[in-house]
């Protein structure tokens, strides 16, 4: 039996340079370490070593950190609760708490991050971000309870500083820089709506409040990245690192060319 050599953190610095990352670089990470493949000396700790030691004291590494389990139980589908269980389930419910709130269909990556020492998570308790570097704490707050991903959120303050995107690995569908272009378009069906998360435990029981966002869906990311690639040719670049496929992009050409999209195809 062959066995492929270990992959180190220089072997995947090697390939970050390549990709374009560099030092000072603002970037927003999305990740697979599966799709990385072998076997990495160090796992999760090996990328985020690899990506800091790139990016240095002057740059800042952000990365999603979403914690979707902390919905209303009457919204979740996959799989349901059943309604007799809803009151319990809200009482039951531990608040959003950065320190301690797991991330939720995030992947290992960014759940090892946000622990590191550093490490600055928003507050924000369905869609979170932590940074870590030079900017992290500017970036991450405040970050508004109403309408999470628009305008005072981190995305924009990320679009502002002239942030990279990095999608090592992950595909355009879990872009969530597109969710800021949602916010900015004007498209078929967008409306407000009330959402609820649980923010405090008062004598045992947790309490829920209500806030206002917009009905944000990726089911189209996937078309828009495609759309972008084919007309934004020098706001983006391929490479592997490892063995996973992976994009480089500026992220307001990214938010920019989404929104067009998004008012014409959506």
């Amino acid at each position: 039996m062959i066995i492929e050599r270990p992959i180190t953190i220089k072997d995947i610095s090697d390939d970050l340079v390549a990709l374009g990352v560099r030092k000072g670089m603002t970037l927003l990470v999305h990740s697979s370490l599966k799709s990385l493949g072998g076997w990495i000396v160090g796992g999760p700790e090996a990328v985020i070593l690899a990506l800091e030691d790139i990016l240095g004291d002057e740059g800042t590494l952000v990365m999603p950190t979403q914690s979707a389990n902390l919905t209303d139980p009457k919204t979740w589908g996959n799989p349901p609760a059943d309604p007799k269980w809803w009151d319990l389930i809200r009482e039951g419910m531990p608040p959003y708490d950065p320190a301690l709130t797991v991330t939720s269909g995030m992947g290992i990556i960014p759940e090892v991050f946000r622990k590191q020492e550093g490490v600055i998570r928003s507050l924000h308790p369905h869609v979170s971000f932590a940074a870590r570097g030079r900017d992290a704490k500017a970036l991450m707050q405040p970050h508004s309870l109403d309408y999470g991903l628009g305008e005072a959120s981190p995305l924009a303050r990320l679009y502002e500083a002239g942030a990279y995107v990095l999608m090592l690995g992950s595909g355009y569908g879990n872009n969530t820089s597109f969710h800021l272009s949602e916010y900015r378009a004007d498209w078929t069906g967008k409306k407000s709506v009330t959402a609820h998360a649980p923010v405090r435990r008062v004598q045992g029981i947790t309490e829920w409040e209500a806030f206002q966002d917009i009905n944000y869906h990726s089911d189209d990311f996937e078309a828009i990245g495609a759309s972008f690639e084919g007309e934004c040719t020098g706001a983006y670049k391929h490479g592997r690192v490892g063995k996973a496929d992976c994009v480089l992009a500026e992220q307001r050409a990214m938010v920019d060319h989404a929104a067009q999209w998004l008012e014409k195809n959506r």
